[in-house]
């Protein structure tokens, strides 16, 4: 690694701000993810793209600008993540103490298909390692590092394999990339948004399946259940998929699949992490209305992040026990934020042994909702793994609400035991998106602490009266 190098932070789907004609359409700032979501579904007519996109831009006037600092989702795309905040600033800690060159950030409109996406990348680093280098004779031989969550590691490795950017790259760094796809998906497409959303539920789902970028999240892997036996989505009519757009998320994969295996380097530069121990949509089984969501694959439970399972994190050709991948015992919104995640950046990143701070022995496995409406209860479960000796460890479960709920604290609650499975109800009193952390009660806690996001929302019958 060279302290030269450029590093550029690639962000997930959903997690780039977005304008229309200059002004705000996604864009939540701290503590105000609700009326965001509110905003982005007043203009989801000028947003929705239009059939056969392909790998084009609709020319409509919406811009990436910066990627999200803070807890983001829209309901039914994907699942709710923190934000970039605490990466960035490691990052940026970094770069003060002359570990890396350079920080950029690339947002960009996650609508559209990851092969322009991974284009507009090529164009934008291009110009900027071209400065770098030549800003200083000391940079002649910088290169770049990219650090990408979820579906930014797509676009990454669309960049290096199909856009040149192999040359140039001396690592890609990737947390919680479904490089396989991820079932959840499926699920999203098909069954759509709950209904208790009101109209924006029908809203966001036609919205949803309008997106490149959506069906190329698609699982590549055989994921559906029939009697038994696995299919790829190909093999099966899938009502309610756009035949074209998924038959172009099977050539993105495969295309993409071919140049690495043309290119062996690849995997020499490609270092993954992923979150371990999680329920997680795995398979499908298709009903008489929808589909329905498994957490087994062949029987078996391989877990996942809660929303990339391990069937679709790993890479195609790697085995479930590859020694190619770093395993973190958390959810997918919440990799960037972890401490051991941003510790093992940093060891990637220098080449250098980074001090790690302690993950926990005992891990956990936390079952949350992401999305209620205000009066229904949030019901977290909590699964400890454990020896058959060992004594079930002290466990707090925490709820705090977004900044901008200043009448509605933290709550913290100890969870009723049950064996190994510990269990507690919280009762948001407002609308808003909501912090879940789960963690020992006491320094050197032996539990492996995990953060969710959950959103409670607000229709039209339980909103106070004016």
């Amino acid at each position: 690694m060279s302290s030269t190098d450029l590093v550029v932070v690639v962000p997930g789907i959903t997690g780039s701000t977005l304008t229309h004609n200059g002004k705000p359409v996604w864009e939540p700032s701290a503590g105000a993810l609700l009326g965001a979501i509110r905003t982005f579904g007043r203009s989801l007519k000028q947003l929705q793209l239009p059939t056969g996109i392909g790998d084009d831009h609709p020319d409509d006037g919406v811009e990436a600008v910066a990627i999200m600092p803070d807890l983001h989702s829209i309901p039914g795309l994907w699942s709710p993540v923190d934000g970039y905040s605490v990466l960035l600033k490691r990052l940026e800690v970094m770069r003060l103490a002359g570990k890396i060159g350079k920080l950029l950030s690339f947002p960009y409109d996650w609508r559209l298909s990851n092969r322009y996406n991974g284009q507009r990348l090529a164009d934008l680093v291009g110009d900027e390692l071209g400065q770098w280098r030549d800003s200083d004779p000391s940079r002649n031989d910088a290169q770049l590092v990219l650090v990408c969550h979820s579906m930014g590691g797509l676009i990454a490795r669309w960049y290096i394999e199909k856009c040149g950017g192999a040359e140039v790259t001396r690592k890609l760094v990737t947390l919680g990339t479904p490089h396989r796809g991820a079932a959840k998906t499926i699920d999203q497409l098909i069954n759509g948004v709950r209904r208790t959303l009101g109209p924006l539920s029908v809203d966001l789902t036609s919205f949803a399946r309008s997106l490149p970028s959506s069906y190329q999240l698609l699982p590549d892997y055989a994921c559906i259940d029939r009697s038994g036996s696995l299919h790829r989505l190909d093999e099966i009519n899938m009502p309610g998929l756009d035949t074209a757009m998924l038959a172009d998320s099977n050539r993105f994969y495969r295309d993409l699949a071919a140049a690495e295996a043309a290119r062996p380097a690849s995997m020499e530069t490609t270092h993954v992490i992923v979150g371990t121990r999680q329920s997680t949509s795995t398979t499908v089984r298709l009903t008489s209305n929808g589909v329905e969501v498994l957490s087994t694959i062949g029987g078996d439970n391989d877990y996942g992040d809660a929303t990339v399972p391990m069937a679709g994190a790993i890479k195609e050709g790697l085995p479930m026990d590859t020694p190619f991948i770093s395993r973190v015992v958390d959810r997918h919104g919440h990799l960037q934020d972890n401490p051991y995640v941003l510790d093992e950046i940093e060891s990637v990143i220098t080449a250098v042994p980074v001090k790690r701070r302690a993950g926990g022995s005992v891990p956990i496995r936390v079952n949350t909702p992401e999305l209620v409406v205000l009066g229904e209860p949030v019901t977290v479960t909590v699964d400890i793994e454990l020896g058959e000796d060992q004594p079930v460890p002290a466990v707090q479960i925490e709820l705090e609400p977004e900044s901008s709920l200043k009448t509605t604290r933290l709550v913290r609650r100890t969870p009723t035991i049950r064996g190994r499975h510990l269990e507690t109800t919280f009762h948001p009193e407002a609308p808003g998106a909501y912090q879940l952390r789960v963690t020992g009660t006491a320094p050197g806690s032996p539990v492996t602490p995990v953060g969710a996001a959950i959103l409670v929302w607000q229709t039209e019958t339980n909103a106070p009266s004016s």
